[in-house]
């Protein structure tokens, strides 16, 4: 897996397991997103080549969506307007213009969102144990589907252009640090 330059601040579990119901929400949205982003690299046409893996990539994270609605509902908590992450605005402001440069800059911070997706399930995965362990469970076993998701993304970007692909790695994993440096007040997974 990916080797993050900055890791995850020691304040986030605690905040993210005391605020269980607005992370849910949260999570409900990023996954919503996520099988949104994929649909849209469709619209390339250097990536029509693989739009049965980003097909793939789309329904399994409508599944996610469906599974988080599904905890929500069981919760009784409300499905309520999404807030937006400032790690994730961060990382695509830094996207750039021109067909295959925003494509393969899409791809690498899909790449990055999913492994630090992977990386925080673990962690909540073996926190929530003595607390909730049906969402222990349920974020251990999303977390094989978020690393093939990285692993998937990298590739994507690196059949376009494997040398850009890895100079745009280098640059998103400094961009990454800076972001994950910054405090975020709301109780989100990104």
């Amino acid at each position: 897996m990916l080797l993050f330059r900055e890791k995850i601040s020691p304040d986030w579990v605690p905040k993210i397991l005391a605020n269980l119901p607005a992370v849910l929400v949260d999570h409900a949205h990023l996954e919503r997103k996520a099988a949104t982003s994929a649909l849209a690299m469709e619209k390339y046409p250097f990536l029509y080549p693989r739009v049965d893996e980003l097909t793939a990539i789309a329904m399994e994270e409508l599944d996610h969506f469906r599974l988080v609605l599904k905890l929500l509902k069981k919760r009784g908590i409300p499905f309520t307007q999404p807030h937006a992450s400032p790690w994730i605005s961060g990382m695509m402001r830094a996207v750039r213009k021109g067909a295959q440069l925003q494509a393969l800059d899409h791809l690498v911070c899909f790449a990055l969102i999913e492994g630090r997706s992977c990386e925080k399930f673990q962690l909540l995965a073996e926190a929530l144990k003595p607390v909730d362990l049906e969402l222990a469970d349920f974020y251990a076993s999303l977390v094989e589907s978020e690393g093939n998701h990285y692993a998937t993304y990298i590739l994507m970007a690196r059949d376009i252009d494997h040398d850009e692909t890895d100079r745009r790695l280098d640059f998103y994993l400094d961009l990454d640090a800076q972001l994950m440096r910054r405090p975020n007040p709301l109780p989100m997974l990104h």
